[in-house]
């Protein structure tokens, strides 16, 4: 697996992702996964300024995530997407090696800690076939302390959904939905994408509610 230092979606063909993306570019002549291009009016759009304008691939309709096998966290348990059905989730491939990766790991752990509270889960998938001895120490020395681990050592989860280049980052709305991904780094706690995340975090059907004691 090769790695990106360029912002520009150019995601080399994968059994999944890449058709889905690809399938992004055909919404302009009108096709997406068999699906027409979504009736979204101008002031629902979701907002792309900055890098994510040119950069970030925003299916016109969201595209159910594929069946995919877990992958492992920290404590040895498998877990999936569908754990995590009814948060936001930006699925961020990396792994130690990778120079972009390792640049763009610290802003993901500030847009956890910023998020988080608000229903956001940012899943960093490490690539590392070295599994949880090669992310812990990474994490403990980059001080990653919002972010948790979770290991794809042998890219199954990786090949699944369709991904060729690290870094690559899926956004997911709350129903597990795909809504658009990114090839190359990003600061991710910039304004613009907390801005496009926010977007999705506001449509949860919980936003905005206040929180209720159990009694």
């Amino acid at each position: 697996m090769r790695y990106v230092t360029t912002t520009k979606s150019t995601l080399a063909a994968g059994p999944v992702l890449a058709p889905v993306l690809s399938a992004a570019i055909a919404l302009v002549m009108g096709l997406l996964m068999g699906l027409g291009p979504g009736k979204v009016r101008a002031e629902e759009a979701p907002p792309l300024k900055g890098l994510l304008k040119d950069n970030f691939i925003l299916l016109d309709q969201p595209a159910p995530a594929p069946e995919a096998p877990g992958v492992t966290d920290a404590s040895g348990g498998r877990v999936g997407l569908a754990d995590f059905r009814g948060q936001v989730v930006l699925v961020n491939f990396w792994a130690t090696w990778c120079a972009p990766c390792v640049h763009e790991m610290p802003s993901l752990d500030r847009l956890q800690a910023r998020l988080g509270s608000e229903g956001l889960l940012v899943m960093a998938v490490s690539q590392d076939r070295k599994g949880l001895a090669a992310a812990e120490p990474f994490y403990r020395e980059q001080g990653l302390d919002n972010l948790e681990i979770f290991l794809d050592p042998k890219g199954d989860f990786a090949r699944a959904m369709g991904v060729a280049g690290l870094p690559t980052t899926l956004l997911l709305d709350d129903q597990g939905r795909i809504v658009g991904a990114l090839e190359g780094p990003l600061e991710w706690d910039g304004p613009e994408a907390v801005e496009l995340i926010r977007f999705y975090l506001a449509r949860r059907p919980t936003a905005g509610q206040p929180a209720t004691e159990e009694g």
